[in-house]
């Protein structure tokens, strides 16, 4: 069964775009559970359709949060720029539609961003309310 993830405003880390880019993450995931609830063909080839723009969306999200916590000065940069390392390995080497069901695929997605969004919310929020140096 695939796994939702509805925002929750305790996801906010107080910055538009990011809490913008962090929605439309949830979304495409939720997306990617819809294409698997309706079990056809069509919805197969939507899922990849979707798991492809995921993971422009993820590239182009974690470059924007780059450059805003630089523009921040970030103490942690480092650890977030492991964190995105992580997310392009993982992408490009293990979670492919070739080595997962795409059940445990969507599930694996669901479950590593959220713990992102939670993570940026807990750790970011403070630093992002800072005005830009």
């Amino acid at each position: 069964m695939p796994n939702r993830v509805q925002w929750d405003p305790r996801f906010s880390v107080g910055n538009e775009i990011i809490d913008s880019q962090h929605m439309a993450l949830l979304a495409q995931i939720n997306e990617l559970a819809d294409c698997l609830d309706a079990g056809s063909e069509a919805a197969e080839q939507q899922f990849l359709k979707v798991f492809d723009a995921l993971k422009t969306l993820a590239r182009e999200h974690f470059a924007t949060e780059e450059a805003l916590l630089a523009s921040k000065y970030y103490p942690q940069l480092d650890e977030h720029k492991n964190e995105q390392e992580e997310f392009a390995y993982l992408e490009a080497e293990i979670i492919t539609a070739e080595n997962f069901d795409k059940n445990e695929l969507q599930t694996f997605l669901s479950l590593w961003w959220s713990g992102h969004i939670a993570g940026c919310a807990k750790n970011l929020r403070s630093w992002l309310e800072q005005p830009t140096a």
